[in-house]
């Protein structure tokens, strides 16, 4: 039985940190949970043209956002196809501006989110050095064998060659020399093995390639712009990686890797 005096008698100082020592421990603790915390992934559906461009602005976009990045790429006609049927994408980067405006007419994107990241440049290119030096009149010679563009139908770059043809009229007489590719990435790689004599690629592709061969870049009168638009799918609102992305699509460090792949850039 504790006596009265040492019911009184002063309590043991409990042992405690010093409260600088405590907060920077806490704030130690803090910083290490905040990038597992605040880290998403984006999954981008990217038009086949912009594949190089995306490559180099990946890395620059996960080290300055946190978030991780996943491409899929493609045409833009199949991914419009594959959102409408709920894939599960989170932005689209196509290459038009067509299929990014239906999405926002369809409620399936953000009206807001949409801008143009892009204008593309197309271009006739043979591997062979050697094959022409007038792209205009090698093409109104016939002298290929096969010529590969994208399917206009899904590709924007397959419908801007098919009017190119057109201006020239030559679209119906080429028939039996035209093969097609579901993307412009299958086009430049069909040329490239010589599947195909020449082909109309994105000026993109040619510069990320290194094999500068034969080109005519195609003069812009002959085709409708090839402006590229980026939206935000609906369901991806609330993904901060989604809405990081297209914000970091206008930034100077990834309007010079747009431009130094042949694209014109669009006014901020």
């Amino acid at each position: 039985m504790a006596t009265p005096e040492a019911a009184l008698a002063p309590l043991p100082e409990e042992k405690s940190m010093p409260r600088p020592a405590l907060a920077s421990a806490l704030t130690a603790v803090l910083l290490l949970a905040l990038p597992a915390a605040r880290a998403e992934e984006v999954v981008a559906a990217v038009a086949a043209n912009f594949a190089a461009a995306m490559a180099r602005i990946e890395p620059g976009f996960e080290q300055a956002s946190g978030h991780r990045l996943t491409v899929v790429l493609g045409s833009s006609g199949k991914f419009l196809q594959q959102i409408q049927q709920g894939a599960p994408f989170d932005v689209l980067l196509s290459a038009d501006v067509e299929r990014p405006e239906l999405l926002a007419k369809s409620g399936l994107g953000v009206p807001a989110s949409r801008f143009t990241y892009a204008i593309g440049r197309l271009t006739l290119w043979s591997p062979d050095a050697k094959a022409f030096g007038d792209g205009e009149a090698y093409l109104k010679t016939g002298a290929f064998r096969h010529l590969a563009i994208a399917n206009p139908a899904v590709a924007p770059y397959g419908a801007a060659a098919r009017r190119v043809l057109e201006q020239l009229g030559l679209w119906p007489g080429l028939q039996e020399k035209i093969v097609r590719a579901e993307d412009i990435g299958q086009v430049y790689a069909m040329a490239a093995s010589g599947a195909a004599t020449a082909a109309f690629v994105a000026s993109s592709s040619v510069l990320a390639g290194g094999k500068p061969g034969s080109q005519w870049l195609v003069p812009q009168n002959l085709h409708p712009p090839l402006k590229q638009d980026a939206i935000l799918i609906t369901r991806a609102q609330n993904n901060p990686a989604a809405r990081a992305l297209l914000d970091y699509l206008k930034t100077p460090a990834a309007r010079e890797v747009i431009a130094a792949l042949g694209y014109d850039l669009p006014t901020p």
